[in-house]
């Protein structure tokens, strides 16, 4: 729960302070954060989740982070995605860590653009995000910043999956997602 939370609610409020001096903005914000809680609540639809009947392939969930960080954040988002799979609920936690992978780039790296790039191979699929920002050290990130902890490294590990991120002050942030297909672990 904790992790919706951050996914969602957090999230948004930290956009709202940033954007207090504009409230159509504000407004826009808080509408897309009740909508959210709302399917949350109403339809058990977690925040950061896709909709199952509108997501079913990668790439379709790619293309979906790709536009909603964009919406949300007002940051060019571009992706590629080599191959394409139905989506499994491991597939969805990856996109769920990538989701948030992306919105930190796009809320904290000062980058013009995130990048994504996805590729399915026959034992795995990836998931890598990109900034060309200002970069941050990872072991400095205070203990009560849960975002990294929580919603992207420990969702990928309750899945099968694994995170790594690497980041220079100065020159971004690559956070690389792996989910094992079920073929490889068969």
């Amino acid at each position: 729960m904790a992790a919706a939370i951050h996914d969602s609610v957090l999230q948004t409020l930290a956009l709202i302070q940033r954007s207090s001096r504009d409230p159509g903005e504000v407004t826009r914000l808080a509408r897309a954060q009740e909508r959210e809680l709302r399917a949350w609540l109403f339809e058990a639809r977690p925040p950061g989740s896709f909709d199952a009947s509108q997501v079913t392939t990668l790439a379709q969930g790619v293309a979906a982070v790709e536009s909603e960080v964009e919406e949300s954040h007002r940051v060019a988002v571009e992706s590629v995605v080599v191959g394409d799979c139905a989506l499994s609920d491991e597939l969805r936690a990856l996109l769920g860590a990538g989701r948030e992978a992306a919105v930190n780039a796009a809320a904290w790296s000062g980058a013009p653009t995130v990048s994504l790039f996805a590729e399915v191979e026959p034992t795995r699929v990836s998931l890598f995000v990109r900034d060309r920002g200002k970069g941050f050290d990872p072991a400095g990130v205070p203990g009560d910043r849960r975002g990294i902890s929580d919603s992207i490294c420990a969702r990928m590990a309750r899945h099968g999956g694994t995170a790594h991120i690497r980041s220079i002050v100065g020159e971004g942030t690559e956070v690389e997602l792996v989910m094992p297909t079920a073929e490889s672990q068969g």
